[in-house]
Parts: structure tokens; C-alpha cells; sequence
């Protein structure tokens, strides 16, 4: 594992701690992909995840991934590196949390898959030279950090021309709502003004109370930010779609999360 050594603060420390504690938890996005999985991937049947239940189109990747350089960008757990990796993809795993980058270790020493990992923030990728990769897969772990514009220009910079840029997030109005009512009684009460964050629109007393001790800072950026973002760093958006939580409360009424497909020209 490669450490970066950047210039950190509160929020990325604290949410670098919450995942690795969310490791120990064995949160689903935190348990490795079984040997099973693997051998599907290596005779190409396999599927990830940019959002929850929704797995990513296949005809948003290449055709043939072997020899495909791929960033599975705040992608660590165990499941999307290694997956693409054993589907012929060159993989590097970056991710703030060093416990979810063990996880991608070892399934890579377990099923003997090469595979690059490296700590730190998504907003600086300057581990990477320009123009380094062919692919990024960026599931949603965009709302932990407070400005998700940097990380689409750090993206732009290091795919080579013609690459691909997939992400995912959750739906911004997810946040809207006062989470207690939604989550006791169904009710939908608008209270939160976007763009919403864990850091300034509650306290820390309300936040652990709503998400737990262990729960890492949230943001909810907008759709400016988060599509706009993408266009104004160059690229040019191929793919789009939404997909619904599996839960009584929000995925009734909206989808839950959307995921886009960009590519860099060139």
C-alpha cells in the first residue's frame, strides 16, 4: 500500500477512522468478494456497483478489459478492484481508508491478482501523472468529502484521452428531509436547505444520534456540482441513470441514486 503524504484536516480524519471502524463492523461495502465471484469474473460473468441495487451497465465498459488501466477511485472494500482485475483489468485502488485497502489485499494475495493500492484524498490524485489511466470507476463516496468539484478536474487530468469516467451518488434530496419523522413515522417534512453537510447544518450531538458514533461526515453537494462539475473540467457525458434504494422509506417515492457515464475527448 502506498500512503500519500498530504496535507490533511478534521473531516478526512475522521472519516478515515469511521470506515476503518465500519471494516471491523463488516459493513456490506466493506466485506470482500468470495472466490466464487472471482472465478465468474475471470470467465466474464461479473457485475459492480456504482449505486445500491442497480448494478453499472456492461456497455459502459470496454468490450475487453485486458490491459485496460483502471482507477477504482474511493473504491476500496474488496469488491470492485478486484472484480475488474480478475476480468483482465490493470487495477490501482485508491482510497482514504487504509483498512478498506487491506481488504482489496487480500482478496489480491488470496486469489493472486495484481493488484496497486494507495491512501488518500480523493480531491488530489497527484500520486498519478497526467494522463495515467484508461478507465475510472468512482462508486458513491463522493458525499465524504465537502467539495466534489476538485475531484472532476484530479479525474480529467490523469484519464488519457478518450477515457472513461463512471461515477455514482446518492439523489441530493435525500437530504432534504428531517431524518427522525422520515425514519420513525414515514413522514416526509422538509427541513435541511441544500447543499447539505453533516459539518454545519447539525450538531454533533444530533449527528451521532442519527447515524451513530462511528457514522463518517456527510455532503450532499448539488446536481451543479456533481454533473456541471464533470462538463466544466472538459469532459462529455455518454450515460446516465437512476436507481432506488431497497427500503420502505425513500425508494418509494424517488430514486435514490444516480450514475453517469462521461468520457474525456480526445
Amino acid at each position: 500500500m502506498t500512503t500519500m503524504n498530504q496535507p490533511d484536516d478534521s473531516l478526512v480524519a475522521h472519516n478515515r477512522e469511521s470506515w476503518d471502524r465500519w471494516v471491523e463492523d463488516g459493513d456490506r461495502w466493506t466485506v470482500p468478494v468470495s472466490a466464487a465471484e472471482i472465478a465468474a469474473a475471470r470467465a466474464g460473468e461479473w457485475a459492480i456497483y456504482l449505486t445500491e441495487e442497480k448494478p453499472a451497465p456492461r456497455d459502459w465498459f470496454p468490450a475487453d478489459l485486458r490491459g485496460v488501466d483502471v482507477l477504482c477511485l474511493a473504491s476500496g472494500g474488496g469488491q470492485q478492484g478486484p472484480i475488474l482485475a480478475a476480468a483482465g483489468a490493470n487495477v490501482t485502488v485508491f482510497d482514504n481508508s487504509p483498512a478498506q485497502l487491506r481488504q482489496d489485499e487480500l482478496v489480491a494475495h488470496r486469489e493472486e491478482l495484481t493488484i496497486r493500492t494507495v491512501q488518500g484524498d480523493m480531491r488530489d490524485l497527484n500520486a498519478f501523472a497526467d494522463g495515467s489511466f484508461d478507465l475510472i470507476f468512482h462508486p458513491t463516496s463522493n458525499i465524504f468529502v465537502p467539495e466534489v468539484r476538485p475531484v472532476w478536474r484530479e479525474c480529467f487530468r490523469v484519464l488519457r484521452p478518450g477515457g472513461i469516467l463512471m461515477m455514482g451518488t446518492l439523489n441530493p434530496i435525500e437530504y432534504c428531509f428531517d431524518r427522525v419523522l422520515m425514519d420513525a413515522e414515514g413522514i416526509f417534512q422538509l427541513k435541511y436547505r441544500l447543499p447539505y453537510s453533516d459539518a454545519t447544518d447539525i450538531s454533533a450531538a444530533e449527528r451521532i444520534k442519527l447515524n451513530g458514533p462511528n457514522a463518517p461526515y456527510e455532503f450532499s453537494h448539488t446536481l451543479e456540482d456533481q454533473i456541471g462539475g464533470q462538463l466544466d473540467a472538459g469532459f462529455m457525458l455518454t450515460g446516465f441513470f437512476e436507481a432506488r434504494r431497497d427500503d420502505p422509506t425513500t425508494g418509494r417515492f424517488f430514486p435514490t441514486y444516480i450514475a453517469t457515464r462521461a468520457v474525456k475527448p480526445g
